[in-house]
């Protein structure tokens, strides 16, 4: 098969590599589209360090090409998404329900080799078969949205309360449609105004682009009161945090889902004095099958999202194309 082997940072190659049948409780899914997102571009960079070759890639749909022995869950012919997170299933952590805090977590394209391929094994259990007959091109952006599922679900949104999502890349447009789902009213914002029209398309009471003026006075102009109910941080730097809780109102929440690398200054006293909840959210647990739902029957919309399509054999371009400010998800076909 042909595969996008990185042997070092910056040095992608098309190769071909042999194919295995699959062992017990494995599955071969031959990959029909794949996502790129920062993590992706983080490894490519050498920024984040992997163990060389690897095969990025873990935002995948496919088909199941073949099935190991004891394998019931699929069968070959099936379309599926890939849940690209799996734990170790015995440590005290998975035990009590929290295996994405799993410390022996393994993720496809991170840790063993994944989508940018023609085919990728992964576990049976990492398999989820697509309902009904919805595009790949909706599907592909079930691994994020199911980050999202996870985290709007922490965050509780009421109908009526007021929300602001800080960032609009995947996450945050996903998260944008999520909270509209459940009721909220929401504030997109962002260091530049770029994507804000198709915010507001995609459910955005209002938009505001952090340049622009006071955010924190967005958010109380906005909701009418002190600020925001709610909180969800998709932009995953470190200014986003204290961000964040200048927008919420006393007693609201606030969502981190971003994995900032720098460390992040807040200041304590003002999240006891307003009795401010901050709330981590890691991946997912079992969000993955209601996201996969609300992708299929349309009430998250991903097309929109996919801004880009490239082949395999122009891996190169796709991660430039990743940079590009007009890209928001980029998509591979293998």
């Amino acid at each position: 098969m042909r595969a996008a082997v990185l042997r070092a940072p910056r040095d992608l190659r098309i190769e071909d590599r042999q194919t295995r049948r699959p062992a017990p409780d494995e599955v071969s899914v031959r990959v029909t589209l794949a996502g790129l997102c920062g993590t992706d571009y983080r490894i490519w960079t050498g920024d984040r360090p992997v163990a060389y070759p690897r095969v990025l890639g873990h935002e995948l749909v496919g088909v199941v090409e073949a099935v190991g022995p004891g394998v019931t869950r699929v069968r070959p012919g099936d379309r599926v998404s890939v849940e690209p997170n799996y734990s170790c299933g015995v440590c005290p952590l998975c035990r009590e329900g929290n295996r994405n805090l799993c410390v022996s977590r393994t993720a496809v394209g991170i840790d063993v080799d994944g989508g940018l391929a023609h085919a990728v094994m992964v576990p049976s259990r990492c398999c989820w078969r697509v309902p009904g007959d919805a595009p790949d091109e909706r599907l592909l952006l079930t691994e994020p949205l199911a980050v999202v599922v996870r985290a709007v679900g922490r965050g509780a949104p009421r109908p009526g309360e007021t929300a602001a999502v800080i960032g609009v890349g995947t996450l945050g447009l996903l998260a944008v449609q999520l909270l509209c789902a459940r009721g909220a009213r929401v504030l997109a914002l962002s260091r530049t105004s770029r994507r804000f029209d198709l915010a507001r398309t995609l459910g955005a009471a209002a938009t505001h682009a952090v340049g622009d003026g006071d955010p924190t006075a967005a958010a109380r102009a906005f909701s009418g009161r002190e600020g925001v109910d709610l909180v969800v941080e998709t932009a995953g730097t470190a200014a986003a945090v204290p961000q964040a809780l200048d927008l919420v109102r006393p007693g609201g929440r606030v969502v981190l889902t971003g994995l900032p690398h720098e460390p992040s200054t807040v200041g304590f006293f003002g999240v006891v004095r307003r009795e401010v909840t901050i709330l981590g959210s890691m991946i997912y647990q079992d969000e993955f099958p209601e996201a996969m739902r609300l992708l299929a029957t349309g009430q998250v919309r991903a097309e929109p999202l996919v801004t880009h399509r490239f082949a395999l054999d122009a891996i190169g371009e796709a991660f430039a194309a990743h940079r590009d400010p007009a890209s928001i998800k980029v998509s591979v076909v293998p």
